[in-house]
């Protein structure tokens, strides 16, 4: 054979097989490399449903220098070895739904991993302009997926975004390559269970599809991932809403024509106000142009993207009228397009000081001019990164990535990013899942990494980009995989039980007070009535340790708190040497609250629900994550007698070692814990046991081993636990006496305190069992 392809004996068929590459890896448009794709599969008499063989064969039977190039770069990413060598997934049927940026490095990640992927998109081309910015380690990323073979002016010199469009089309070459099944122009429309009846035939979860006669139709899948951005059509998922103040942004893309004048032109890569003063008020003396920060990009069109103060929009006559709803202040009908056009072209003019020959906007996928303005004052988040439905004996595992998980901010140029280490994320949940870890086990890895997605930056994230890999740990420094508990997941695992009930307790833990609905048809039962005595019971415990402080008047779980005096009367009430309470001011709510985060974070290893400024600025606090940010307080603080509380008996070395007990054992290893995660592999798991066991020992009480808050030996930190506390009635004696008291605290300490943890486990419940950590960006 000669270096073509099969039956190429002749320079005719050698060159058709080159030249049917060049075609594919040079297609501009999506349908084109669709059918380029399509083309060369058939010369080379190789099928593309065969996804687990297809990569070897299409290798073997392209001999063309241009491809060995390609190849040798896929075959090094290949060679991780997390993938183990595409076997760990190999009976992994996924779906994925959208072929933006996300969903495709998605797919990838599946497909180096072995699983059989099938990748739907709705639409047949790929049109997006706005241009990307990438971090680091995305542009280290795609070059070792071999985007420079397909695109060469990939981030050339100190080049460091893309256009949507042709990260897209590299995006989906590579995914071509790898075998991953895609159909364009079928939409995903929902999930099919299976059905109850399954002796006759074992039918899976299935996707329903549009146009209903597709094949995809027909297809089992037991991974599904949503990736068709804010749109999400995957049911299931609640989505929380960060709204700051009024943003309205303008984006403009105009033709470039590659000319020596254009070439000259210097990038923005982001002006805000704060840092030239000068420039924007020059802007707006000379224009009536007021903007808040804008960025101009150099890609396949002149690209800018700018923050418009109202005002300015107002007077420039862009909006005609002024309206509090900010829907109806950016409706069509309330904008004038002419105006708008207008408006975009002044700012990129001044902008670039006049230098670029022609300002005419490039056409988006409507025939119109590129020029779009939206608001970005609400961003949304989901609550959660996956799921597990359960029905008739078959799991399916669901879970989002891309703007469906995350909404980027795009000054702070996030998107991407953060899109791509949820891609990776994603192919570690699918591996675990593949290896027969339990759903709860897969859930509670995949929300513990999930966390730390919103406080990525280029800056905390590893900087030994040739070590990535599909393992979290290779990317994100100090992150404990086990964050979260199994037992805090039972709420993502949906089994079709009870679906009303889980309903109906949702909304009274999320009400602004508890109360007990009646029902004619149905009373509720004792497992909701529960939950609200639990929640009840956290204000009631809030109320006692805060009373009497300063301005501090607790009547609720939520703006009670919005100050932040309240969270740091219950440090000080425990822990007075941390804070200064009587230096707070009540009006300073950011200042505060950032300090009582900070402390707890420090000294207690419990994470923050928000920022200082996040609380201040929300109007009302979010009471599902206030409840689950308190009940950690409680966990820690119920067994512990706050300083000044029955100690006018102690001595002062027993009054010191009262302090030292409230610092947590949890905080203290989960700042050494990251060390010793890092050093594991260097140390002998003995050494490493006996160290930990030199910290300190855990406080045993009569809690069940589902409430166990401290093991020794791990770097796990406090977090609720949700499984209902089990007492043995059964067992004679005090069941709430300490048995096991740290070596600091005397006799006489031990008998002052035991009393006080009698009356505090008599009365303990736990606060909250049906729900998780809230995650906040």
């Amino acid at each position: 054979m000669g270096d073509g392809g099969v039956g190429a004996t002749g320079g005719d068929g050698v060159n058709r097989a080159h030249v049917l590459f060049d075609n594919f890896v040079q297609a501009t448009t999506c349908k084109g490399t669709l059918k380029a794709f399509q083309e060369l599969c058939d010369h080379l008499e190789v099928k593309p449903t065969e996804s687990r063989i297809f990569y070897h064969k299409l290798k073997s039977k392209l001999n063309y220098w241009k491809a060995k190039a390609l190849w040798a770069k896929l075959d090094k990413r290949a060679s991780q070895k997390e993938y183990k060598k595409s076997r760990v997934c190999a009976n992994s049927k996924c779906l994925i739904i959208g072929a933006g940026p996300c969903g495709l490095r998605t797919a990838i990640e599946l497909a180096f991993l072995g699983a059989k992927v099938v990748l739907l998109e709705k639409r047949d081309a790929f049109s997006r302009n706005n241009v990307l910015h990438l971090w680091p380690f995305t542009i280290h990323d795609l070059r070792g997926l071999g985007a420079k073979k397909f695109y060469g002016k990939f981030c050339a010199g100190a080049i460091d975004h893309i256009s949507i469009r042709q990260l897209q089309l590299m995006l989906l070459k590579m995914s071509l390559l790898l075998g991953i099944e895609i159909h364009v122009n079928v939409e995903f429309k929902g999930l099919i269970e299976p059905p109850e009846d399954q002796e006759t035939e074992r039918i899976g979860w299935r996707a329903e599809v549009h146009p209903r006669t597709h094949p995809v139709n027909e297809l089992e899948f037991d991974v599904i991932i949503g990736a068709d951005g804010r749109r999400n059509t995957l049911p299931g998922f609640r989505r929380k809403e960060f709204r700051g103040k009024l943003a309205i942004a303008i984006t403009a893309n105009f033709i470039n024509r590659n000319t020596t004048a254009e070439a000259k032109v210097e990038e923005i890569s982001g002006v805000a106000f704060i840092f030239n003063q000068k420039f924007f008020q020059d802007l707006r003396e000379a224009t009536g142009i007021d903007l808040e920060n804008i960025v101009y990009y150099k890609d396949d069109t002149h690209y800018f993207v700018m923050t418009a103060k109202k005002q300015s929009l107002l007077e420039k006559g862009v909006i005609l009228h002024d309206y509090a709803d900010t829907e109806m202040l950016l409706s069509r009908a309330n904008v004038d397009q002419v105006a708008l056009l207008s408006y975009a072209r002044e700012a990129a003019d001044f902008s670039t000081n006049h230098q670029l020959p022609t300002l005419d906007f490039a056409i988006n996928h409507y025939g119109q001019p590129d020029v779009a303005m939206f608001d970005f004052t609400c961003m949304y988040a989901s609550e959660n990164a996956a799921m597990v439905r359960q029905r008739h004996g078959h799991k399916l595992l669901v879970a989002l990535v891309g703007d469906s998980l995350l909404e980027p901010f795009w000054p702070m140029g996030t998107g991407i990013a953060r899109g791509f280490l949820a891609a990776m994320d994603s192919g570690w949940m699918v591996k675990s899942w593949a290896q027969g870890k339990t759903p709860l086990e897969v859930l509670a890895e995949r929300e513990s990494i999930y966390r730390l997605l919103p406080q990525t930056t280029p800056e905390n994230v590893n900087k030994n980009f040739s070590q990535y890999s599909v393992d979290p740990t290779t990317r994100y420094p100090n992150i404990s995989l086990n964050f979260l508990k199994p037992s805090q997941m039972r709420h993502l695992c949906d089994t079709g039980e009870s679906r009303e009930m889980r309903i109906e307790i949702e909304n009274v833990i999320n009400s602004s007070t508890p109360k007990l609905a009646r029902n004619d048809n149905c009373l509720l039962d004792k497992q909701l009535q529960e939950s609200i005595a639990r929640s009840s019971k956290l204000l009631n415990w809030c109320q006692r340790q805060t009373e009497g402080y300063r301005n501090v008047n607790v009547t609720d779980l939520t703006m009670s708190w919005k100050n932040g005096l309240a969270l740091c009367a219950l440090i000080h009430r425990y822990r007075p040497d941390l804070i200064d309470f009587d230096s707070l001011d009540e009006r300073d709510q950011e200042k505060n609250n950032q300090l009582g985060f900070d402390v707890a974070e420090r000294e207690f290893g419990i994470s923050p629900c928000m920022t200082g400024k996040e609380m201040s600025s929300v109007v009302e606090p979010d009471k599902l994550s206030m409840v689950m940010y308190l009940s950690q307080f409680y966990e820690m603080f119920k067994d512990t007698v706050p300083p000044g509380d029955n100690h006018h008996n102690l001595s002062p070395e027993d009054k010191a070692a009262l302090i030292a007990s409230t610092k947590s054992p949890i905080s203290f290893l989960s700042k050494l814990g990251q060390s010793i995660a890092i050093s594991r592999k260097r140390n002998p798991k003995d050494k490493k046991e006996k160290d930990v066991d030199s910290l300190g020992k855990r406080r045993k009480t009569s809690q069940s081993e589902d409430e166990e808050v401290f093991r020794s030996g791990r770097d796990d930190r406090p977090s609720v636990i949700l499984s209902e506390r089990k007492v043995d009635s059964s067992a004679g004696g005090n069941t709430n006496k300490v048995k096991s008291w740290p070596p600091s605290f005397s006799p006489s300490l031990r008998r002052t305190l035991q009393p006080s943890i009698q009356d505090s486990n008599d009365s303990s419940e736990h606060i909250f069992s049906n729900h998780c950590d809230s995650i906040h960006p």
